[in-house]
């Protein structure tokens, strides 16, 4: 979407979302990056909106797998929440909607490839939730949730088994830099009883540690460490 793109757009973009917008200026308020606001002035980016999508979607997820998956445990469903809940999944919903081509971008942005770049998308999607519960309030916003989560997170669920920390961190670094995470391994301790601890490197930035009594529990756990950081700074 361009700044001069007319209201009746946006209905469209409403319409595809299978949502129908009383205030669509909520929704524009959702498209609007701070670096069109930046150029335009006076105009509210959607950082806003965003906090308040983030809390909706995690805690609609969070129901959603509760009441669907009662045979599983906490940490389960934890695995199972984070699985559609971050940055990568996120983008990659947003682009199976064609968010990107609505989103109103600084002209700078736009030309560096802003309409597909993950951050941007999936902070852009949050903010579409929560311009969705600001609108039509928790009913509305929990469909829309269904919509566009429901069939990631059963698919997520019957793959529970073969996802692990590891896996999930490496999808995401993937996704937002275009690498895979490097762990660093050292060790203490007599033969029998060693203890191993881990740092794990995100495009060369250490975020994560961890430590247990094998290299794979301490890998986990620092790369468990690592994508609740990327996760929270994305």
């Amino acid at each position: 979407m361009r700044a001069t793109e007319p209201a009746g757009s946006l209905a469209t973009l409403s319409r595809g979302l299978g949502y129908d917008f009383v205030d669509l200026t909520l929704l524009r308020r959702a498209l609007a990056h701070r670096s069109w606001c930046a150029e335009v002035g006076g105009q509210p980016s959607n950082e806003r909106l965003e906090f308040l999508g983030d809390a909706v979607l995690g805690w609609v997820v969070a129901e959603i797998a509760y009441r669907r998956h009662g045979d599983l445990p906490e940490g389960k469903l934890t695995d199972l929440r984070k699985s559609v809940v971050n940055a990568s999944a996120l983008a990659e919903v947003a682009e199976s909607i064609g968010l990107g081509e609505w989103l109103l971008l600084g002209k700078g942005e736009d030309a560096a490839g802003g309409r597909q770049k993950p951050s941007i998308l999936s902070d852009a999607l949050e903010a579409v939730l929560g311009a969705v519960y600001l609108d039509g309030g928790v009913d509305a916003a929990k469909a829309l949730v269904a919509r566009l989560f429901s069939e990631r997170l059963e698919i997520a669920a019957g793959q529970l088994d073969r996802l692990d920390h590891k896996t999930v961190l490496q999808e995401l670094t993937a996704r937002l830099y275009d690498t895979a995470p490097v762990y660093l391994l050292t060790e203490s301790g007599p033969d029998h009883s060693k203890t191993f601890t881990a740092t794990v490197l995100v495009d060369g930035t250490a975020l994560g540690n961890g430590e247990g009594k094998s290299k794979k529990l301490a890998e986990q756990q620092a790369a468990s460490e690592a994508y609740d950081v990327l996760v929270a700074e994305s």
